[in-house]
């Protein structure tokens, strides 16, 4: 992956890495308002912004910050190391996306959190365009005698 792909992917990179810190403030006190403020619009009712005051929700939201960051670190390191002509690298990077995206929706909607579903639909699709239009994943084989 290279030029205006790279970036992009950079830059989704850098966006979940924040998400997955604004996730993990979760357990400090009077840092956490802006999971409150995100779990309220989620879930449509802003009386959902006190649950980030349980310590077991602040307990579950920080460890899910803890596993956005490894993820975004993860997806990181595939694009600045590993990833630049390894589509078999990339289509197990794809899965794990995919994979969490489907899961995390399905749970989201089972909740009452469907807005969550928009947001990873969105953060999916964010991942997907670079990685399908650079060529670092292929929907089908090479043809014979071509890489």
């Amino acid at each position: 992956m290279q030029g205006f792909w790279k970036i992009w992917m950079l830059v989704w990179c850098w966006g979940v890495l924040l998400f997955g810190v604004v996730l993990a403030l979760a357990v400090v006190p009077g840092a956490n308002g802006a999971m409150g403020f995100i779990l309220a619009t989620m879930g449509s009712d802003p009386a959902l912004a006190s649950l980030m005051d349980q310590p077991a929700m602040q307990f579950a939201v920080g460890l899910q910050g803890a596993l956005t960051i490894g993820w975004a670190l993860t997806v990181l390191g595939v694009v600045r190391f590993g990833g630049e002509g390894n589509a078999q690298l990339w289509l197990s990077v794809t899965i794990a996306v995919l994979a969490w995206s489907v899961i995390d929706s399905v749970i989201s909607i089972m909740t009452g959190f469907a807005l969550n579903a928009v947001s990873n639909t969105l953060l999916t699709v964010g991942y997907l365009v670079p990685v399908l239009c650079s060529g670092a994943v292929r929907l089908r084989a090479p043809a014979e005698g071509t890489a």
